[in-house]
């Protein structure tokens, strides 16, 4: 079967705007093969909910995902039985009331601190100063790593990005990210050593080999760093470009997540041959899911390309995937993406978009802005 559909789509467009493509795709090929990504793409939200709830036919437990290849097997990268017993001793804090209870003020005094360091300036790139480092520092804070700073711990994943990226394309992982990943090792063993109740790594030690804490507190850093990064920068943008502010809250949020969401996309592979929205999978294949496309399936959400903060089942998105591995962080991104926003918009009444500085989205699996300039008088 011939996919002249996906054939023509370029990997320029999947970074730069990828939601005309998308449309495409959606609309007369749900499941398409794409050469520029060497597997198939699934643009519908049906589709997409099956192949993230079914891990027995799409899994991450594949010798190919190099995540695991890089920080070692984790909740990433399992599935079944293995992946419940990396994901459960982590489960607990992340839940509503223990997130409300243990970083609720602690995002709302750094978001503070953080807006208290460029108030007096009048323009500031926010995403690489304040959404990101506001990430980071919740990630920090989270894990408790014993003796690493904020600034240590985002070293330690830019390093360890880089070699995800590097083993993606083909090659080994780098030294520095080995050096990386064994920074990391040293400073979760000393966090454990010093029985840290307040780190969300020391119950999960109960269950889990040192090994074992340090892959998963890796995937911690991949799933609390850009991602939120990301959300929180795209809200904004989505905020100001509406004319709103956060009045407007949560449920810009969701919308927000729903139009542009931070992670762009999710890989799967095959266990078995399989049918799919009219393609026949081979066992093994690539199968990434468009969580970009999915949300903007017109059988799903009214006039989809539109932001309305009004939507009244803006909840169906796919922002945090589905299945097994729907993003544990969820509610703590969510909590620093309303709480630092508060924040911002508080102690900057009058913020705006500076005029003559480009802030589309990009990135073919994390979107966001590169730059986001505001200004405020």
């Amino acid at each position: 079967m011939s996919h002249p559909l996906g054939a023509a789509v370029t990997l320029d467009e999947l970074v730069t705007d990828p939601h005309p493509a998308l449309a495409r795709l959606r609309a007369a090929a749900p499941v398409s093969w794409l050469p520029v990504l060497g597997g198939w793409l699934v643009t519908r939200h049906d589709l997409a909910l099956r192949v993230m709830r079914d891990a027995e036919t799409f899994t991450v437990d594949d010798p190919r995902f190099s995540t695991a290849r890089v920080v070692g097997p984790s909740m990433l990268s399992l599935d079944g039985a293995a992946h419940a017993r990396h994901r459960d001793p982590f489960v607990p804090p992340f839940r509503p009331a223990p997130v409300r209870e243990r970083f609720a003020d602690f995002v709302a005094s750094y978001a503070a601190s953080l807006v208290s360091g460029f108030a007096a300036d009048g323009v500031v790139e926010l995403r690489s100063r304040f959404a990101g480092p506001l990430a980071v520092a919740v990630v920090a804070d989270a894990l408790g790593l014993a003796g690493a700073a904020a600034a240590t711990v985002l070293s330690w994943y830019e390093a360890i990005v880089e070699s995800v990226s590097t083993v993606t394309a083909g090659g080994p992982p780098t030294p520095a990210g080995s050096s990386a990943v064994g920074s990391l090792r040293s400073a979760v063993s000393r966090t454990l050593a010093s029985g840290d109740a307040h780190s969300v790594l020391a119950a999960a030690a109960h269950g889990l080999t040192e090994d074992e804490v340090v892959s998963n507190a890796a995937v911690l850093l991949f799933g609390g760093i850009d991602t939120t990064a990301g959300m929180i920068t795209n809200l904004v943008r989505h905020l100001l470009l509406a004319g709103l502010d956060a009045g407007a809250l949560p449920n810009a949020i969701e919308e927000s997540m729903r139009l542009e969401p931070a992670a762009a996309v999710v890989d799967r592979y095959a266990t078995h041959d399989v049918s799919l929205g009219g393609a026949e999978i081979g066992a093994g294949d690539l199968v990434t899911v468009s969580i970009a496309g999915a949300n903007r399936d017109p059988a799903v959400f009214a006039d989809p390309d539109r932001f309305d903060v009004e939507r009244a089942n803006v909840r169906q998105h796919l922002a945090f995937a589905q299945g097994p591995h729907f993003c544990l962080g969820a509610r703590l991104a969510r909590t620093e993406a309303e709480l630092g926003t508060r924040e911002l918009f508080a102690r900057l009444p009058d913020l705006r978009l500076a005029p003559g500085r480009p802030h589309e989205p990009r990135g073919l699996v994390f979107r966001k802005p590169p730059e986001l300039y505001v200004r405020w008088d």
